[in-house]
């Protein structure tokens, strides 16, 4: 069953969550904005090996610290292998402090209704266990919505919370992750119906707890009374695509809501730093996240 000291963490601490799961998909635009390029490796294996040592880099840095960084969110890859001789899982919660999650979708749908819904998980129930077995606090999964189309938006959190519900039984918290594309023309309204949908799911879903993953929205604090449903854990923001500044800006003013930020957050590392200039930048990102997602 769940932790009650981990569940406490991540409900009250302060901090945010960094997002360090990029797959294979976004790994080669990952690896490029960090400074190495496609021809510096010649299959998935060896690509793999190198964002491994991106994220090692990253978590081992003395910047990395709990005190700011509530969870960090991990590729399925990344919970197979090591740091420092544990599993990255156990580093993080019993070195760091952090919580560890696992990115569980497979990727995105085709567009239909205005939305690309999760492909299917034939192998989640296996995955779930091999989760909790590295010691996995929660679970994130990712949907996008690409316009305000009330049965698409309907469909997504539909199947969102079908595998939130699994998730939860099976002894972890789900993040639920319906994302909404930040150039849309229709995002104000689009994320309107998403809010009454989401209110809407809480309630036939009355027997587990979730997290959300949500776009920063135009209109502030859109989102706050959610936070007062006893359910919802936490809710956490995502970059989007903004720039560090303006992500920090949108989170800064919406009350409640923390930084769940991924290109946001490695934005100006480079493997060619030294470790001083690499740490330098990564403690300025972390600090400026933290202060924006604990005001």
């Amino acid at each position: 069953m769940m932790n009650d000291k981990r569940l406490n963490r991540m409900r009250t601490g302060k901090g945010f969550i960094a997002a360090l799961d990029q797959s294979g998909g976004s790994t080669p635009k990952a690896l490029k904005a960090y400074g190495i390029d496609e021809s510096a490796y010649k299959n998935d294996e060896e690509m793999f090996y190198l964002v491994h040592e991106m994220r090692t880099r990253i978590i081992t840095s003395p910047e990395f610290t709990s005190d700011n960084i509530l969870g960090a969110i991990l590729f399925e890859q990344t919970m197979a292998r090591y740091i420092d001789g544990r599993y990255t899982g156990d580093y993080l919660w019993d070195v760091k402090g952090i919580l560890p999650f696992l990115k569980i979708d497979q990727g995105l749908a085709d567009l239909n209704m205005g939305v690309q819904l999760m492909k299917e998980m034939p192998l989640l129930d296996t995955l779930l266990a091999r989760a909790v077995e590295r010691n996995i606090f929660g679970t994130k999964m990712r949907s996008v919505i690409k316009e305000a189309n009330k049965e698409g938006i309907r469909a997504v959190v539909d199947q969102q919370f079908e595998i939130a519900k699994r998730v939860y039984e099976a002894g972890l918290i789900p993040i639920v992750e319906p994302e909404i594309d930040i150039n849309i023309p229709d995002k104000q309204e689009a994320e309107a119906i998403l809010k009454d949908e989401l209110v809407r799911a809480l309630g036939e879903y009355s027997d587990i707890l979730v997290m959300f993953k949500l776009t920063l929205p135009n209109e502030e604090n859109l989102y706050e009374d959610l936070l007062k449903n006893e359910q919802v854990v936490r809710i956490v923001a995502l970059s989007g695509g903004y720039s560090r500044e303006v992500a920090n800006h949108k989170l800064a003013s919406n009350r409640g809501l923390i930084a769940s930020f991924s290109r946001a957050l490695v934005e100006g590392l480079n493997a060619n730093q030294s470790e001083e200039e690499f740490n330098e930048m990564l403690g300025h990102s972390i600090d400026d996240i933290a202060k924006a997602s604990n005001k």
